[in-house]
């Protein structure tokens, strides 16, 4: 390209790129060419003076100048782009600024500066947004000019090429010797391919090849999956200045070789046959040509565009016509870029003088064949400033714009101290309109109930009510869930969090940005996942974590045990989320759970029907009962062989009962006089508020210490019996407390739009409090520019809760709380008087959001032995869990309760250091003896039918120890999908399995691949698919009634593989991942050897057990169904196999085979050839030379 005679601002540009004419070459204008002829256009071959003959008329089908429009005038315009999407199009200039302009008429759409330095050098639009390349940057914008992510590339980097390819995956290629591959969706380079000939500055891409223009004249043909060579054209001798491909032809144009005189531009347009591989004859063609490409309408024609401006159009077969050569107005500027539109109906030349120009060959033009609409900012509401009549008397002088010329502050300019910001928030729907919504797709549409003036909306909204009944409208389908923004007053970390499913399942979807601690959250997608919250809460209470991780008992659905397998996975986690399934596989057993209504029904949970701040405060009083009777049973029988069943707790008493017990003595008085005094144990206490006058529109304010106390030390009036007058009275009960717990759990019991009103009204009578105690008083003098909030009352404005309470019980006073400032400590006098200091540790609110049903989130202070553990630091800090959202947030934002979308459900107080008292370290409970045999549930099974052989004592496995495993699934819930309107699939919620059988081999020994476990799990679930063709489970397999197999529970076989897991054996299979995760474990990576993962290239396919089986091991298995007998022991030897090859010949020798293997996979569609013969030699591995001493047992 030769930019000779401009700015020295062009000077970017290297000359190996684009050659310069020689002396005398240069293309001279004739002054009195019209612009508008088109036709007739005559060439002096000597000097290339353009003579312009009469005028004439335009042929039909002929291209001729639409429309021109300038963004900078004298900024060269670098490069053009019509949008793939709507009717625009695009320029950048050598200053970096983008410009975009709507429709034939050009009329300007946006303008932005892409980059302050650097010229934008190619353009893409996509569907979301735009992309623009400079030297060293790919940026993103969307089509108003937001930025939407900045790739830098490294130092060094000079780009000219931009090639998108499937996935939104785009290809980036310049003066250097590589191509990067970068993942728009991550932003994140994924492959670097080295070119063999540096200077890629053109590519372009046809089906699976893609062509690759090089500044050494050459154009190869590469492979676009392995970026192979597979053919290299040597077009031009000196420089390739552009070239186009369409069907079987690829036609090039660039400049040759003339020895001491440098490069000249070549005449002969170089044209290559695709199917033969060769070059057929040059065309020659009559301007100097710059930029070619195919317009394939009608035929396949070619235009031509010179530097100069000429265009001549030709067919590539055929031989140059002089009459077909046009010329672009460009006042004596040079051609910089070009552009065809994707319809071929449109061209874009953009000149160095900073003006682009449409041309068409038709008035009515469309850059697309299927453009979307185009949105336009808004236009301005106010058309022009109302008329004054200044004769009139009673004119308003506020009507008179005046500009602010003083430097003095007005009496208006009120400091952000002194002011409390009052935002309008926009009114919530109509419940009407919820209630007879129809939702087709995304769109929900409903009848005018005519319930509000038009376009009318009052200055200040009416807060909005606990309803229930109509807060409970939630679409049922997912779709029609979209987020409405103007309409929102809940921050998004608040919202519902969802999984986004892919094709690939969960394995794409990015958790940690959703999380960026190295604490694990919980997945949210499991029937009655609604507790999640108060798992975490559980987990981070230190005592609980170390008294369920210490128990073990023989229960086969015992809470605490699955509560301590939980709390380990959290333990090892590293910021992955983990799954409650086998504790809420465990609660769905309990009857005493299902009569509370603690079971949620699939459709109650998905569209809200359920009252969850009433649920989870049901769930918290439930689970700290059942956690209270699992864990005060005696030793003995009912302790899982001879394991304790709590280290922090004697025979017969209960840790928990230590840790939130209170002595509680309950007192009766009848009117008779006669008093009924009983002692219980209470494990947390419920809110109970002054009742208030509805005609009584004062704000009155209550101290929460005051209103918690009397809700402790309880007196109501009720009907209850009383045996001396045999027969129901008036009474008077009245509770108090002889101690204090070391953790005080509070159930808000905010269930109504009074308790709301309540919450709303004494956090407005805190912020009054707050705002007056730090404005000036008496004699203080204030001054604008220096005056200032306390800080720590500002912060705790709206807070009503105090951080820290101070509690005690006398004899003469009883009980006493009091509000404490956080962080100050009791003086040697208040201890001595028995008094304690608690901290609020936890608050659990309930996030109304009528889109989808509203959440349970917790707010957590983490102590410093977490913190220490995961991320090596001391210190104390509140985060928010939200499932699997984890984010650190501030004191003052867990204790503050907007009620109109966050209201509190469960408040924890702890003792200040009250973990000190407990015994915290854990003692694994689960040792060897549970891999010794044990009786199948089965009635029917034979030892005879026995199918492995178990572990004997001199076979304990050790650390490194190598195990084949495989499980089996069947499927309880079948997955949830909707179909969108544009055709693509939707996955609700993925379908549900449950682990059938599970199966460990032998790996090393003289019993290598024999089986010691192999254990078919009862399940008392409905099953809907036994996937007997994948899984080899057949109805009755499951059922202890008829089953013949070894039948076992679920949490015994979970005991063997958490002894192999903590012994620290290693695990050979296929596809572990998946098995680990529907068995709910968490296992370190050193510990996985998966063969999905050996025999796998980066970016191809997974590659099937029984492919792999049959092309390293001459195996041909999984014939009719799956057995995992057969899958444990084929991983294995694909492990021996693999360690083989690596010793053979390293890397580069197990990449080599592994490319055969995808070769080889490609050519069979993935699918293992039967066997010829039985006895071939490719049977199943169930005639391997160790299975008769199985079938022997």
């Amino acid at each position: 390209m030769n930019f000779e005679g401009l700015d020295a601002g062009m000077g970017d540009y290297p000359a190996s790129l684009h050659g310069t004419l020689e002396a005398g070459m240069e293309p001279s204008m004739d002054p009195h060419l019209n612009p508008s002829l088109m036709q007739g256009v005559e060439l002096d071959p000597e000097g290339l003076a353009v003579t312009v003959p009469e005028s004439v008329h335009l042929m039909e089908g002929m291209f001729s100048e639409l429309h021109s429009a300038a963004s900078e005038v004298g900024v060269p315009v670098t490069a053009t782009h019509f949008d793939l999407q709507e009717e625009m199009l695009w320029m950048g200039n050598h200053r970096g600024h983008a410009t975009s302009f709507f429709g034939p008429t050009m009329g300007r759409h946006s303008s932005f500066q892409v980059h302050a330095t650097d010229d934008i050098r190619h353009i893409h639009s996509l569907e979301t947004g735009v992309l623009f390349l400079s030297k060293c940057n790919l940026r993103c914008y969307t089509r108003g000019g937001i930025v939407m992510f900045d790739y830098p590339m490294e130092e060094g980097a000079d780009m000219h090429s931009l090639l998108m390819t499937d996935n939104n995956m785009s290809l980036m290629g310049g003066l250097q010797n590589y191509v990067v591959e970068v993942d728009l969706n991550t932003v994140q380079e994924t492959q670097r391919f080295t070119v063999e000939v540096p200077g890629v500055a053109i590519m372009r891409q046809t089906g699976r090849y893609f062509f690759c223009g090089h500044t050494s004249g050459k154009v190869t043909l590469r492979d676009l999956r392995t970026f192979k060579t597979e053919q290299e054209f040597d077009a031009f001798s000196g420089s390739l200045s552009d070239f186009d491909v369409h069907g079987n032809l690829l036609a090039a144009c660039g400049f040759s070789s003339r020895g001491m005189n440098g490069l000249a531009c070549d005449r002969f347009l170089m044209v290559y046959d695709l199917r033969m591989m060769r070059a057929v004859t040059p065309l020659q063609v009559h301007v100097d040509p710059l930029f070619l490409r195919f317009i394939p309408t009608y035929t396949s024609r070619l235009a031509i565009i010179s530097q100069t401006g000429q265009c001549q159009f030709c067919e590539p077969t055929g031989l140059a016509n002089m009459a077909d050569i046009f010329h672009v107005n460009t006042v004596g500027q040079l051609l910089m870029s070009f552009d065809v539109s994707s319809s071929k109906q449109a061209l874009a030349f953009g000149d160095s003088g900073g003006c682009v120009h449409l041309w068409s060959d038709a008035p009515e033009v469309s850059f697309n064949d299927y453009s979307r609409e185009t949105e336009f900012a808004l236009p301005c509401l106010v058309d022009s400033l109302p008329q004054l009549d200044w004769n009139h008397d009673l004119l308003p002088l506020s009507l008179i714009p005046t500009p602010l010329t003083s430097t003095e502050q007005l009496l208006s300019d009120w400091s952000t101290a002194m002011a409390t910001p009052s935002p309008r928030r926009a009114p919530p729907v109509d419940p009407e309109i919820l209630r007879t919504m129809k939702t087709v797709g995304f769109i929900g549409y409903a009848a005018n109930p005519r319930a509000r003036p038009r376009n009318q909306v009052p200055y200040k909204i009416k807060d909005i009510e606990l309803d229930y009944d109509n807060y409970n409208q939630v679409p049922e389908s997912p779709i029609g869930r979209d987020e409405e923004p103007h309409l929102y007053m809940v921050p998004k970390k608040y919202r519902k969090v969802t999984i986004k499913y892919s094709k690939l399942g969960l394995e794409d979807f990015d958790f940690k940005h959703y999380n960026r601690t190295l604490f694990a959250g919980l997945e949210p997608h499991i029937p009655n996942a609604y507790c999640n919250c108060m798992i975490q809460v559980l987990y981070f209470l230190e005592p609980i974590r170390c008294l369920v991780q210490n128990h073990l008992c023989q229960k086969e659905f015992c809470l605490a045990c699955e509560l301590g397998f939980l709390f380990h996975m959290l333990d090892l986690s590293r910021g992955d989320p983990c799954q409650a399934s086998n504790f809420l596989r465990a609660f769905r057993t309990i009857p005493e759970a299902s009569a509370l209504g603690l079971i949620l029904a699939d459709s109650d949970e998905q569209t809200g029907k359920a009252r969850l701040g009433r649920l989870i405060q049901s769930w918290n009083r439930f689970i700290l009962t059942q956690l209270h009777q699992e864990t005060q049973e005696q030793e003995g029988p009912q302790a899982y062989r001879g394991a304790s069943s709590s280290s922090l707790g004697s025979s017969g008493e209960s840790a928990i009962g230590k840790l939130f017990g209170c002595e509680v003595e309950n007192s009766s008085l009848c009117r008779c006089g006669k008093e009924t005094v009983r002692s219980s144990l209470t494990l947390l206490f419920t809110m109970h508020y002054p009742e208030h006058n509805s005609q009584d529109k004062t704000m009155k304010e209550y101290d929460f210490a005051e209103i918690l106390k009397k809700s402790i030390c309880l007196e109501q009036s009720t009907q209850a019996w009383c045996e001396n007058c045999e027969k129901y009275q008036p009474t008077v009960q009245t509770r108090n407390i002889r101690c204090l717990p070391d953790v005080l759990v509070i159930n808000c019991e905010v269930n109504s739009a009074k308790e709301a009103e309540f919450w709303k009204v004494q956090a407005e009578v805190s912020s009054l409090n707050v705002s007056s105690s730090s404005t000036c008083s008496g004699e203080d003098v204030c001054s604008m520019e220096g005056f200032a909030l306390d800080t720590r009352a500002e912060d705790m404005r709206h807070v009503w809760i105090p951080l820290a309470l101070k509690m005690s019980i006398s004899k003469s006073q009883g009980l006493e709380i009091s509000s404490w400032p956080e962080g100050e400590e009791l003086s040697a006098a208040e201890e001595d008087a028995g008094a304690s200091l608690y901290d609020l540790v936890v608050t659990v609110p309930h996030v109304l959001d009528a889109r989808t049903g509203g959440n349970l989130i917790a707010h957590i202070k983490v102590g410093e032995t977490y913190h220490q553990r995961k991320e090596g630091v001391t210190h104390q800090q509140w985060y928010l869990f939200n499932d699997f959202l984890i984010e650190p947030i501030d004191k003052t934002e867990a204790a503050q309760f907007d009620v109109s979308w966050k209201v509190p459900a469960i408040l924890y107080y702890a003792k200040r250091n009250y973990h000190t008292k407990y015994d915290l370290r854990i003692k694994n409970p689960i040792d060897a003896s549970v891999l010794l045999t044990e009786a199948s549930l089965a009635r029917k099974q034979r030892k005879s039918h026995a199918t492995f052989i178990p572990l004997m004592v001199s076979e304990m496995p050790q650390a490194g120890d190598l195990v084949g495993l495989d499980a089996e699934f069947v499927t309880l819930n079948q997955e949830e999908a909707e179909l969108r309107s544009d055709g693509t699939k939707s996955t609700i919620k993925p379908s549900q399995m449950s682990v059938a059988r599970i199966t460990c081999v032998r790996g090393q020994g003289p019993n290598e691949g024999v089986p010691f476990i192999d254990d078919y799990i009862s399940t008392q679930e409905q099953v809907v698919d036994y996937l007997t063709q994948y899984s080899g489970i057949k109805p009755g397999d499951l059922d202890a009634k008829i089953s013949s197999k070894h039948l076992t529970t679920l949490k015994s076989t979970y005991l063997k593989l958490r002894f192999l897991i903590d012994t620290g054996v290693r695990f050979a299979g296929h596809g572990l991942q998946k098995d680990f995760r529907v068995i709910n474990l968490l296992v370190l990576k050193d510990q996985v050897v998966d063969t999905v993962y050996l025999f796998h290239l980066p970016r191809k396919r997974m590659i099937s057990l029984r492919f792999l089986a049959w092309y390293f091991l001459d195996l041909n298995i999984q014939g009719e169904t799956h057995d995992s007998i057969e899958d444990a022991r084929t991983a294995l030897q694909l492990y021996r196999k693999y360690l083989e090859l690596s010793r053979s010949g390293g890397n580069d020798e197990v990449r080599k085979v592994l490319k055969g293997l995808y070769e080889k996979g490609r050519q069979l569609d993935w699918k293992a050839p039967e066997s010829d013969a039985a006895g071939d030699g490719q049977g199943s591995p169930k005639s391997a030379a160790v299975f008769p001493s199985v079938m022997g047992l």
